[in-house]
């Protein structure tokens, strides 16, 4: 699988082996991690959604090859990865909602890659961008969840009512 990584693959999943070395597998390192990554590879770019859709991919391929290569745990890896994402999105300033959808396929398709159960990734990873999409706002976690709902199949069965 190593040589199918893109650049940016591999400068993830050297950030999330040492994150994950460094502090035994916290989420919040991993959550950290994916945020710097993505605001560090959509630098100057002038559509930060678009940077931010196509770069999600690529970044939780390289955090579950850590993963799989550190033996942490893929499924936290996974809703940690997407919520950094969806996070980071928020901040530049990108389509959090479609940055979300963005990530959550991009971990389902990584995992699928990685051999990892499909519906306990959809799981985690819808989880992971609604927990991040609660931390933004109302109206953001509500954007989140449609753009879930409709796009993302199996997120229904997942999604509860954002929090009063």
């Amino acid at each position: 699988m190593e040589n199918t990584l893109t650049d940016i693959s591999k400068a993830a999943k050297k950030a999330f082996v040492g994150a994950l070395k460094g502090t035994g597998m916290k989420a919040q390192a991993i959550v950290e991690t994916t945020a710097d990554l993505v605001k560090g590879t959509i630098e100057g770019v002038g559509d930060f959604t678009v940077a931010v859709e196509k770069r999600s991919g690529e970044i939780v391929s390289g955090a579950i090859e850590a993963a799989s290569e550190a033996g942490g745990d893929l499924f936290m890896t996974i809703k940690s990865t997407v919520h950094g994402i969806v996070k980071a999105a928020s901040d530049v300033g990108a389509d959090v909602a479609k940055t979300a959808v963005a990530a959550t396929q991009g971990a389902i398709k990584a995992a699928g890659k990685a051999g990892t159960e499909i519906g306990e990734a959809t799981k985690e990873a819808v989880t992971g961008a609604i927990e991040a999409g609660d931390e933004i706002g109302t109206e953001t976690s509500k954007a989140v969840r449609d753009a879930l709902k409709t796009s993302i199949t199996g997120a229904d069965g997942v999604i509860e009512p954002p929090p009063k």
